[in-house]
This record gives structure tokens, sequence and C-alpha cells, in this order.
């Protein structure tokens, strides 16, 4: 379904009606509130003044979501979408005649290198850039857009960064040198049950407003075994042939075990799996074509589903229950699902970060089995 403005709710139509066309703006809001779409809508807005715009995102499979709405609504040029490494090499390439030099540390650049050619080509007014997800970003890509005189437009949410290289707000204003910052506070996307449990771990500032829309309760599942994983997800999409299923795992390699299971239980057609190193039919999905996606936790990241589950929390065991790259994570984990969301785990124990959500906000199935193991 295409969203164009009319389409978007009041106070989402407000903050881009807010937003100059030219000029640093910085827009923040919690999962659900729409910045994905509202990205979209700025980048398009500002492609049909007639002047180059580039949207960019640090996951490939989030362009991959945007894409089509962009073309959807934006004009047949002037408009991109990229990966911030894709145009990065793109932009570095066209002054070098060479890729951009990376680093074998975090996979990101040589930005000594790059700020050098930066220094050298200086020229106001910059290009247009609209970056989705702004807080998984490096401190270095905004010092860029800073020497090129790029007009920035930042979409992020600092509760959300589950990245190693990402920024805080704080620290994107103040090297975009006091961006106009618009503020989105009421949640589109998912269920207040869903919400409910997401603001459990929300990490940092007030939690945002719970929504209205109704929905059943997440619920957890001790598992035991991927082919029980399997089963229930197959058996699950197979009842809502209309739904979009994502299972997110941690591991590739439990990915792929999943999704050799799951071609042996339904349709191949209602089944894709995305794996961001992969090639052929593992780097290309349609996120809008209904079945069963089954990816990896960082490339879940702006993405939603119908329905989510999310079935190795017991690999996070191990981790700080009360650490904040955890709660972050499961805050991001848990929003991903529109509607329904199933947790699931492996062993004789809840890991400790569920065991302290009680029944109320996160559903036990199976608890005969889990409470005599205990």
């Amino acid at each position: 379904m295409v969203v164009d403005f009319l389409s978007l709710a009041p106070d989402q139509q407000d903050v881009l009606a807010s937003l100059p066309f030219d000029g640093h703006h910085l827009v923040t809001g919690p999962p659900g509130s729409g910045k994905s779409v509202l990205a979209v809508q700025r980048a398009v807005m500002l492609a049909l003044t007639g002047e180059p715009v580039t949207l960019l995102t640090r996951s490939n499979l989030l362009r991959q979501s945007l894409e089509p709405l962009a073309a959807a609504l934006g004009p047949e040029e002037g408009l991109e979408v990229s990966t911030v490494h894709g145009w990065m090499h793109s932009w570095y390439r066209a002054r070098t005649g060479c890729p951009a030099p990376r680093t074998e540390d975090d996979g990101w650049f040589d930005w000594a290198a790059v700020f050098q050619v930066a220094a050298s080509e200086f020229r106001r007014p910059g290009p247009q850039l609209v970056v989705d997800e702004g807080q998984d970003l490096p401190l270095d890509f905004y010092r860029l857009c800073r020497l090129i005189g790029a007009r920035t437009t930042v979409f992020a949410d600092e509760c959300q960064r589950i990245t190693d290289t990402q920024s805080t707000l704080a620290e994107i204003g103040s090297l975009l040198t006091g961006p106009n910052r618009h503020d989105l506070t009421a949640t589109h996307r998912i269920t207040r049950p869903v919400a409910v449990l997401a603001a459990r771990f929300h990490v940092g500032g007030a939690r945002p407003a719970l929504p209205d829309r109704k929905g059943p309760t997440p619920s957890l599942r001790r598992y035991g075994s991927v082919q029980q994983v399997a089963a229930h997800v197959a058996e699950y999409s197979g009842t809502r042939p209309g739904e979009r299923v994502g299972v997110v795992f941690r591991h590739t390699r439990h990915q792929m075990d999943l999704t050799e299971r799951l071609e042996r239980l339904m349709a191949r057609s209602r089944l894709q799996t995305y794996v961001g190193e992969g090639t052929g039919r593992y780097r290309t999905v349609d996120l809008a074509r209904p079945g069963v996606t089954v990816l990896n936790r960082k490339s879940a990241k702006g993405l939603e589903f119908d329905t989510v589950f999310v079935p190795d929390t017991h690999l996070d065991a191990g981790d700080d229950p009360t650490g904040a790259g955890l709660r972050m994570l499961y805050y991001v984990l848990v929003t991903r699902a529109r509607t329904r969301l199933f947790l699931g785990y492996t062993g004789a124990k809840e890991p400790p970060l569920l065991a302290q959500v009680p029944a109320t906000d996160l559903v036990r199935d199976e608890l005969t089995e889990v409470r005599a193991a205990r």
C-alpha cells in the first residue's frame, strides 16, 4: 500500500509541513511513529523542487523496503535511495576514480582520507541528504556532511541504537551546527499490548505514549528444537495467507537451518530469507509480499511485519538483563511487530530479561513443561 501525504496522521503531516526546504533538520520519534515513511515523504518533497536528493539508510534491507515507496511517490528523476556505504563509494569515486578506502576494524571508511578529499572540494550549497535511522551512523559521517555543506534531514531515535557505530541525538545536533528539531510522540503502527511490553525495555528519556490499537498479548514459548520452531511458523503462516511474518535470528547459521526446514513444510513462493553478506535470492527480498521472511536481528532495524517471531532469546541469557545494550535490542525487536509477537527460547529456564516480565504483559505458552523443569 502506498502511503501518500493525505494518508498520514495529522501529527505526521504537521511535522512534514513544518520542515523548510533548506537547512538541517532532526526528526525524532519512537518505534511506530512513522519515521521511515516520513523520510521517504521528505525526500520526495525535496526532489519535486527539481533538486537532486538522496535518501540514505545504513541497512541494505531497509533500502529495499523504502525504494518501492519512493518510486511510487517521487519524480522519475532526481531521487535516489541508497545505503550510506553505496553513496559514499559513489561520492568518493566521482572525485578520485577509486572506491572509498575501508578500514578492517569496523567496516566503515578511512575517514581521514575521506576528509582530505572533501576539504579539497568544498562547495555551497552541498547535496540534499535525507537519512533514516540516523542514530546507527558514526559521527564521522556527520562530520563529512558538515565538510561538504550537505543540507541534511535526519530521522532518528537514540533509544533504538543496536550497532557498534552509533550517534546520540545531541552529537548529531552538534555536528550539524544546531539543526531544527521536530519530535513525533504518537505511535501509529503497533498495538497497545506490544507497546506495553516494549516499554519494559525502554532506555533513556520519557517513555512513548501507549497507542490505542487493540491486539493479542505477546507470548513466550519454550521450543524443544528448531523443528518445533519451523512447525509453529509454518502452521501460523499457513492459516494467515495475507500476513507478512518476520522470523528474526541472532546468527546466520540458524537462519539457514530454519530456512531449510521451512522449505519442506511450506511453498517456497511464500518463503524468503535475507542474509546481509549473501548473494542471489538471499540478498534481495520483496518485503511487501505476504509470507515468511527469515532475517538477522541487525537487518530488522526499521522494518515492520504483521507478526514477528524471535525464537532464540536463550542466546541472550548470558548478557546482563539490566544492561542498556540488551534492553535497547529487545526494544527494537519487539516493536517490529504490528500486531502479534512470539518470543521463544530453548532450555529449562526463561532468559533472565524475559523472566522479569509478568504474565499480564507476556503470556507463557507450555508453562507446565517449563515449571516442571524448574
